[in-house]
């Protein structure tokens, strides 16, 4: 297992990854998404390459807007971490929090945040595992205006 930077080489295994865990979304718009973190200072992404193929990645960004919890800033966020579903529980989760770690300080933050849909209740217990406080939960509401 060897856990590599976001590069040109593996860029649409990313885009493959993202449809996975967010099987809403299409390759064509993930691919065109994950060329453009390769360009941006505050965000990149670590893959796991196993045996010649990608199964798991971390996506991480430096945010200094606010975020619920943070005490200084920037603090670098966990957008999205997924394993593919036949390595889960092998630690392959708890090495790419271990990179996070590392790239946050590297850039500057004292603090690694995170969240989780409320009723995702296999993440919610890995990032307590993981070391994360629970610092807020919400429910969001929306209304649609009639026009007049």
């Amino acid at each position: 297992m060897q856990i590599v930077k976001l590069s040109e080489q593996n860029v649409a295994a990313l885009a493959h990854l993202f449809v996975e865990l967010w099987p809403e979304c299409t390759y064509e718009t993930e691919f065109e998404y994950c060329k453009q973190i390769l360009e941006k200072e505050n965000q990149t992404a670590f893959l796991v390459n196993e045996k010649g193929e990608y199964i798991a990645f971390a996506y991480l960004s430096l945010r200094n807007d606010f975020v619920e919890g943070a005490t200084s800033y920037p603090i670098a966020y966990l957008e999205g971490i997924y394993v593919e579903e036949s390595f889960r529980k092998t630690g392959i989760a708890s090495k790419l929090i271990q990179r996070a770690e590392q790239w946050a300080k590297e850039n500057g933050s004292s603090q690694l945040a995170s969240d989780v849909e409320i009723n995702n209740e296999q993440s919610i217990r890995f990032h307590n595992k993981s070391g994360f406080l629970e610092e807020n939960r919400i429910v969001c509401f929306i209304k649609d205006l009639k026009s007049d």
